[in-house]
């Protein structure tokens, strides 16, 4: 099977991590509304965001995908409170200082479907931050790389200066945890992703 996928995702961690395993990639729009349920959970928020995004992606091609469709959502909580992405840098000073010195938790929920079947998974992380000064904090903001991240920090950038330790899937904390979706995608019938690499090379 030809190694092609819809990717319904804005992120470039997404692109890249999927390109990286040799997947094609095509693009696809997938855009809703992402306000929280009042008292929804993060772990149902996560999956509600991921297989919602498939089921717009799906209307927007408009026909039964030719190849896989995938969706994902990262979500950020704290004692079980969603912290979404920033609306502004005034906001994110606010999430990073809520963040300070905790360990909380980042969801990524996956969502793959194909020939009428749609699968899902979620996978959750904790992240421990040091103690940020306030200095850091604004200089975090400067650099721009708070604004388009749930939580307000990307642990591939700057962000992960604030890291003292993580306990789960570093690639899923970018937005895309590489081995539970590698599993989403064999149940889709595509090829072990390396099996069919190294036979492409020999």
């Amino acid at each position: 099977m030809d190694k092609t996928l819809y990717l319904a995702s804005g992120s470039p961690r997404r692109w890249q991590l999927l390109q990286e395993l040799g997947l094609n990639l095509i693009k696809v729009e997938a855009e809703i509304d992402e306000t929280p349920l009042p008292d929804e959970s993060a772990e149902v928020y996560a999956v509600r965001m991921a297989q919602q995004k498939n089921q717009r992606a799906r209307q927007v091609l408009a026909r039964e995908p030719e190849f896989p469709l995938l969706t994902a959502d990262t979500t950020v909580a704290l004692k079980h409170h969603i912290l979404g992405k920033p609306e502004s840098a005034a906001h994110a000073a606010e999430i990073l200082r809520l963040l300070s010195g905790t360990t909380h938790q980042v969801l990524t929920a996956v969502c793959v479907y194909f020939r009428g079947e749609s699968h899902s998974v979620l996978q959750t992380n904790d992240v421990t931050f040091a103690d940020l000064s306030e200095a850091e904090i604004q200089a975090y903001i400067a650099s721009g790389e708070p604004m388009d991240k749930a939580g307000a920090f990307a642990i591939q950038g700057f962000g992960s200066l604030f890291i003292r330790h993580i306990s789960g899937s570093f690639s899923g904390i970018m937005g895309l945890p590489v081995y539970e979706t590698a599993q989403l995608l064999l149940k889709c019938g595509l090829p072990h992703l390396l099996l069919a690499q190294v036979g492409k090379a020999s």
